[in-house]
């Protein structure tokens, strides 16, 4: 008996009373593996015939009073019955069982108008859509072109190939509030994360999300697609269409006051793989450097360096572990700060512990270091009661408002070299002389930034 979850169809068998004990279990079920109802029958008669040779066997034993090893196990069956399913033969090939009967005379007229019947169009798929409407449509733009697979492609990798006939406003609006979640910068540098974790990604480093025009031009373009699609009569209607584009009570993200460091600071280190140790090693680097959680992950013992005499943090791509800054202005020098050579930073790079500069953070298996701390960092702020508008992100608004609060000899073209920003000033000065702004410049920078003496007073060793 044919059953369908989702979009795909499932073989169901009743296993009769008499033989339930011996087999244990109820009823047989195993996915075909398709959403195309004439492949799905193909498959169920095959795993029919599987299913009666089973069950008749079964019979037999336990008529015959045989003990219960040698009566055919299910799972054992099951396991030949998903085999058949991903390697079908032919039904023409497929004997017919001993006990089926063969057709009666008068039934061959009907089997063979049968056999004779047209077969029924597949389903159009939505990569099969855009191919012949958008892809190879001469009218169409390249930007169209371009546009309209970017939206599909992203659609593709977060639910999968399916029929345009069952997309419908449930997966419209999911792809919706996924897009709200992807980072700004999803598809400027190559990446192994699925979207899922990008949008998981973006959500705990803090960083900025697609905006409501963004968004709503994947959709515009889905939108037109199925436009075509119902002119044709594919479709039924446009689950693309009548949707709000504003992003909602957005979080605004804010820097650390005195008394929620203090909070966070003196609050316990939840249990988790990363020791309180390293929170708070990692905490300190970042409020003292307004570096952005990963690229203190991926911080590796070269990346330790004394340039024109003075210790820095060099933040540069790493081929070996397919890491690189998020921008090109990330590519950058910050002098370590006093604070942090005080507290010993500088003797990590004479450990013995492997390549990486800050020890204790797993790397997951897409490469990404310091995920775990990243949720684990979350559920203490959580559990301390601090609000949704700081995160470990906020480090970086923290000491981009000291230090464009501080003394009027800092520039703001410094505060951007040191932050990893595109330069604020735009004029050609500035792009001609941004490259020869002075490590004892950026140092002067770095040591602007302060805080109250008895908030990292326990450090981290």
């Amino acid at each position: 008996m044919l059953r369908i979850r989702g979009t795909t169809y499932h073989f169901r068998r009743i296993v009769p009373p008499a033989l339930r004990s011996a087999l244990n279990q109820r009823e047989i079920w195993v996915s075909l593996k398709t959403g195309y109802q004439n492949e799905a029958r193909k498959r169920a008669f095959l795993l029919h015939v599987r299913t009666t040779e089973l069950l008749e066997e079964t019979s037999r034993a336990v008529a015959e009073g045989q003990e219960r090893q040698t009566v055919p196990h299910v799972r054992d069956a099951l396991r030949d019955l998903h085999r058949l399913v991903e390697e079908p033969i032919s039904i023409e090939a497929m004997p017919l069982p001993a006990s089926r009967p063969r057709p009666r005379p008068q039934n061959m007229r009907k089997a063979s108008a049968v056999a004779t019947q047209k077969p029924k169009p597949q389903p159009l798929l939505l990569s099969e859509a855009l191919a012949r409407f958008v892809l190879k449509n001469p009218h169409a733009s390249a930007d169209t072109r371009k546009a309209t697979q970017r939206a599909v492609d992203l659609f593709l990798q977060a639910f999968g190939d399916a029929p345009v006939s069952i997309i419908g406003g449930e997966k419209a609006g999911a792809f919706r509030d996924l897009l709200f979640s992807l980072p700004a910068s999803l598809g400027k540098r190559k990446s192994s994360l699925t979207l899922t974790e990008e949008a998981e990604r973006a959500r705990e480093d803090g960083r900025p999300t697609l905006s409501g025009k963004s968004v709503k031009n994947h959709m515009m373009r889905l939108s037109a697609l199925w436009n075509q699609l119902l002119q044709r009569e594919l479709v039924k209607k446009n689950p693309w269409t009548g949707w709000s584009f504003e992003a909602g009570s957005k979080t605004i993200r804010r820097d650390w006051t005195t008394q929620e460091l203090q909070t966070l600071m003196t609050g316990d280190w939840p249990r988790s793989s990363v020791s309180e140790s390293t929170f708070r090693l990692v905490t300190m680097i970042g409020a003292y450097s307004g570096l952005r959680l990963g690229e203190i992950s991926h911080l590796r013992k070269e990346d330790l360096q004394t340039i024109d005499g003075i210790p820095c943090f060099v933040i540069q791509s790493h081929t070996e572990d397919g890491w690189s800054p998020k921008t090109d202005a990330g590519t950058r020098i910050i002098p370590v700060h006093s604070k942090l050579i005080e507290a010993g930073l500088l003797t990590l790079k004479d450990t013995p512990d492997g390549p990486y500069l800050i020890p204790g953070l797993n790397t997951s298996k897409d490469g990404v270091r310091g995920t775990v701390f990243g949720r684990s960092f979350s559920t203490m702020k959580t559990r301390l009661g601090l609000p949704a508008e700081i995160t470990f992100h906020s480090f970086r608004h923290s000491v981009s408002t000291q230090l464009r609060n501080a003394s009027a000899d800092i520039r703001e073209i410094w505060i951007d070299r040191l932050l990893g920003h595109e330069a604020t000033h735009k004029s050609q000065g500035t792009s001609t002389y941004l490259s020869g702004i002075t490590t004892a410049n950026l140092k002067q920078t770095v040591e602007a930034i302060s805080y109250p003496d008895d908030i990292f007073r326990k450090g981290w060793s």
